[in-house]
Formats: structure tokens, C-alpha cells, sequence
């Protein structure tokens, strides 16, 4: 087993651990959500306005997990949505929670750079998933091979604050054998940049995170 492979290994046997304690992280009706963690609120109206900005989008929701995020996609005017996912257990809840939107949504379990997906699409999400993958520049360039002429990646990702990082630390690696990454700008730009897209914003969103949206 390579590196990498024990990396995806350990991720999946957290979030499958973990799949309902994940979830309840993006439950904004509790007032302690929306106190102590705004950026899941921010990225995740990024992505609804960057649909609301492709008219009857094709949506792909990379590492989509419980299918909170997706419930927004939908309502912002995804035409068609597919989320891919490694776990099974978040699988099931975004089963439970998408029943309502019918056929628009399609749920696929495996890795994303392997599995079969049929593009192109107006816009791929990637939120809360970079945190946790030790080769991003695979997942970028898949990225760029299934976004549509004229589409968009919103991603998020984690950079390194002495406020939150040792806390993640402590929290992912050494509590739950789960390892996590940090980002820098300059590695956003370059690494979406080598993966084809014509257009990398970087927007800090705040001191722990950053979002992009790459354009292609």
C-alpha cells in the first residue's frame, strides 16, 4: 500500500466513525455553529451563488458527505446534482436527506480520481475536502478535466493559524488518526494554475481558510 493509500485509508475510517458527529458540524439551526465556525456558513453561500450564476447548472459536489451542502446547490437552481463520497455511512444520510429532489440527484460511492463520472459540469464544489488529501494536484487537475468550457471550481481550504491549528492537530492526527493539510495562496495559485484553469481567485475567508474559485 503506498503512501497515499494509507492516507485515503485513514481519512475513511474517520469520517466512517464519524459520519453523524460530521454532519451535526453543518447544522446552523444551533446557535454554537454559527458563533464558533462562520466559515462553513460563508463557503457554503459561495457555492450557492456561483450556481445562482450558471443558469440550470450541471453540479458535481466533490467528497459531498451528508448532503447538507447539496440541499443549498439544489435550492440555488441546480438543474442536475452529483455527489461522490468514499463513505458509506454519510452516503446514507444524504440519501435521507436528498430523497425529496427525485431524479435531479445522482449519489456515487468512491474515490474521485477513480471512479467513472460523466462530465462535463457547469460547476464542481469541493468544500471541507482538501483538509484531508496529501496529493491536492490530482484531485485539481481531475477537476479541470470534468469542469465544462466556461465553468467553475468553489473549493475551501484550511491554512495555518496559531489560533486554530494546533487545536485541528491535536483534534485530526493525534486524537483521531486522521491527518490533515494546510494551505498557502501561493500553492492555490499554483497548483490550480497547473491544472489548466485560465482564471484563480483566492479569497481569504478567514484566518483559517481560504476559498478559490477557478475558472476554466
Amino acid at each position: 500500500m503506498s503512501q497515499s493509500q494509507a492516507t485515503t485509508e485513514r481519512v475513511r475510517d474517520h469520517f466512517e466513525e464519524q459520519a453523524g458527529t460530521f454532519d451535526a458540524l453543518y447544522n446552523e439551526d444551533r446557535l454554537v455553529q454559527k458563533t464558533l465556525r462562520p466559515g462553513l456558513h460563508h463557503r457554503r453561500k459561495l457555492a450557492a451563488d456561483v450556481v445562482r450564476a450558471h443558469p440550470d447548472a450541471r453540479v458535481l459536489d466533490v467528497g459531498c458527505g451528508s448532503g447538507r451542502v447539496a440541499e443549498e446547490l439544489l435550492a440555488a437552481g441546480a438543474a442536475a446534482y452529483v455527489g461522490i463520497d468514499f463513505s458509506e455511512p454519510m452516503l446514507d444520510l444524504s440519501r435521507q436527506r436528498l430523497a425529496r429532489f427525485g431524479d435531479k440527484v445522482t449519489l456515487v460511492k468512491g474515490d474521485f480520481h477513480e471512479a467513472p463520472l460523466e462530465g462535463p459540469f457547469d460547476v464542481i464544489v469541493a468544500l471541507g475536502l482538501f483538509d484531508y488529501i496529501d496529493e491536492p494536484h490530482v484531485f485539481a487537475r481531475r477537476m479541470h478535466e470534468l469542469c465544462a468550457d466556461g465553468g467553475e471550481v468553489v473549493a475551501s481550504f484550511p491554512r495555518w493559524s496559531w489560533l486554530k491549528g494546533p487545536v485541528r492537530k491535536v483534534r485530526y492526527e493525534w486524537i483521531n488518526d486522521c491527518p490533515i493539510f494546510n494551505y498557502t495562496e501561493r500553492e492555490l495559485r499554483m497548483m490550480f494554475g497547473a491544472a489548466g484553469f485560465s482564471k484563480v481567485e483566492v479569497l481569504r475567508a478567514t484566518r483559517s481558510g481560504f476559498h478559490v474559485r477557478a475558472h476554466r
